[in-house]
């Protein structure tokens, strides 16, 4: 416990030591709240002239929320968890290349508190980062549900935990066995944006071809978008919301375990 706290504490002191990173990465889900989270104003094509008591076809479309810069908004809560904790791999490799790897495998420390120090500290960054975003979000316009309170924001961030333990533990673990960096950046690319679109981050799924919705109900970025659109801004199934905690809990220990086993296996000098 020793090991994972001192080594959880370096990578936090690297982070606030940096502040530029931090701001660089909020901009991106920001500008595109901002820009085209607002450009996309689906209600522009709903007819204005619709009959007394229709229901409002932009609310069928969107799962029961009534517009889309708020479904998109909370989907950007994900897109930060996913994109924060990609380069939780990339930490590994430096380690690796600077010769700070060796050196913490030369200390009493088990190897794996050293994979376990780099997801702690991407759950740290997503869940601050996303709080950021979300405040953005409600300045910008975010329209929340009828159920919402500061306990469902809660039950938001745990969710929310749960996919960053699972997402920066599978890069991890893609990464440990890993030389160089040109490598690992090849494999986050191939990987992000298809986990961002194969996902209801952006879209619904029951807008998308019946192999599309295949993948993204195995995807775990829609599971934790899913959880988080119910808690803020539906009426809230809770039965729903349950079927998400398991699969991202699942999913999460899962994958924190394979980690832990690679790393017992293959981190060496």
């Amino acid at each position: 416990m020793s090991g994972l706290l001192a080594l959880t504490g370096r990578e936090i002191k690297k982070w606030y030591k940096n502040p530029f990173v931090l701001f660089i990465s909020l901009v991106q889900p920001i500008i595109w709240m901002g820009l085209f989270g607002k450009a996309m104003n689906l209600g522009a094509i709903v007819p204005s002239n619709l009959p007394p008591g229709t229901p409002n076809p932009l609310t069928a479309f969107l799962g029961g929320v009534g517009d889309y810069f708020s479904f998109m908004a909370v989907g950007m809560l994900a897109f930060v968890v996913l994109f924060t904790t990609m380069f939780s791999g990339m930490s590994i490799v430096w380690d690796r290349r600077l010769g700070f790897l060796n050196k913490v495998l030369s200390t009493p420390a088990s190897r794996g508190s050293i994979i376990l120090s780099k997801v702690a500290i991407s759950v740290i960054r997503a869940l601050v980062q996303a709080g950021i975003v979300l405040i953005a979000a409600v300045i910008l316009g975010l329209v929340v549900g009828p159920d919402f309170t500061p306990l469902t924001l809660l039950a938001v961030f745990a969710a929310l935990t749960l996919m960053s333990i699972g997402l920066s533990a599978m890069f991890v673990a893609i990464a440990i066995r890993s030389t160089k960096w040109e490598t690992q950046m090849a494999i986050m690319n191939l990987l992000n944006l298809p986990l961002l679109f194969a996902s209801n981050a952006l879209f619904p799924t029951a807008s998308m071809p019946s192999w599309l919705q295949d993948i993204a109900m195995i995807n775990p970025v829609t599971y934790g978008t899913e959880a988080a659109r119910q808690l803020i801004l539906l009426p809230t199934n809770w039965g729903v919301v349950a079927g998400d905690f398991i699969f991202l809990g699942v999913f999460a220990a899962a994958f924190a375990g394979i980690g832990i086993a690679l790393s017992w296996r293959y981190l060496s000098k």
